[in-house]
């Protein structure tokens, strides 16, 4: 779908968040944008609430805006965007870059202001998860023992990550989950992982939902039963390769109806973002709430 640009909206709005990825990428990437002032313009968010008011401040002022760091960068940007007119891209500085990989933006600003340029989007789903906006992957267990210790951790980028993951799968021990739909249980049972996925990957191409697309109004949920640590390896390759779904200890599911989820466990994730939440969680899919940038790398959507 086509933007009319106009006067005040010619240019794209970078919020660029300074602590994401590696320091020196963030360094170069920031000299890069003052250089090229002439064709965007950019702006530097400390924090969720900072991001928050600057876009609100701009919303009017541009018709796409790009998030350049991770995913709880993009997560923040597209959270002010939902339901308007305005485009959101990416610019990937951060570790997993899961939405960014999904929908084909790479660390190319050539390439991505010639995009922006284009101004042509795509309409996408989104996941409500009781308050909360879900544009990639949420759930529970091993994912979001992960986050919530990857949170605390000052080093950032894939090695630690690999690291915290390996250490809290050995530690991991299984949960109860309870899922209602239309008021009937259908899941009632000791998970090792609740994945709820608007798209395929966590990020760094784990493709923990390989059949989930972010335009097809559905929720893809993904239940891993326990399992025999020693097939961990096995699980690792799957996860890699798109074949989670084909191990006997894994169920998808999908509808277009709202869920409720009882778990005695409140350590959750929200695209890679942890959060506490206790209680019932009620999960709804919103149809084409979101504009994404179109790229000439994505393969994945191509709507008419």
């Amino acid at each position: 779908m086509k933007m009319p640009v106009t006067e005040n909206t010619n240019k794209a709005l970078f919020i660029l968040n300074p602590n994401s990825g590696v320091p020196p990428v963030n360094f170069i990437v920031s000299k890069e944008l003052d250089r090229r002032k002439n064709e965007l313009s950019y702006i530097k968010s400390l924090s969720v609430d900072d991001t928050e008011f600057l876009i609100k401040e701009n919303l009017n002022k541009h018709n796409v805006f790009i998030a350049a760091g991770g995913d709880g960068t993009v997560h923040t940007v597209a959270s002010k965007l939902v339901g308007s007119e305005k485009i959101l891209g990416v610019l990937p500085l951060g570790s997993g870059n899961g939405f960014a990989k999904e929908f084909g933006f790479k660390l190319n600003l050539r390439s991505l202001l010639s995009d922006i340029k284009k101004a042509d989007s795509i309409d996408i789903d989104v996941i409500e998860i009781n308050d909360k906006l879900c544009l990639n992957v949420a759930g529970i267990g091993l994912d979001s023992f992960v986050a919530h210790s990857f949170n605390e951790l000052k080093l950032r980028g894939f090695v630690p990550y690999v690291w915290l993951t390996l250490k809290a799968f050995l530690q991991l021990r299984p949960f109860h989950v309870t899922i209602k739909c239309e008021g009937e249980i259908i899941v009632s049972e000791k998970l090792f992982v609740l994945t709820i996925a608007n798209t395929r990957q966590f990020g760094n191409n784990a493709f923990i939902a390989p059949e989930a697309r972010p335009n097809d109004g559905k929720i893809d949920i993904v239940l891993i039963k326990p399992f025999p640590k020693i097939l961990g390896s096995l699980f690792i390759i799957r996860l890699f390769t798109k074949r989670i779904n084909k191990s006997k200890y894994v169920r998808h599911i999908q509808t277009d109806k709202e869920i409720v989820i009882e778990t005695e466990e409140t350590r959750f994730h929200i695209d890679g973002e942890p959060l506490k939440i206790s209680g019932e969680v009620i999960v709804r899919i919103k149809r084409e709430a979101l504009k994404v940038l179109r790229t000439v790398h994505n393969k994945l959507i191509c709507n008419s």
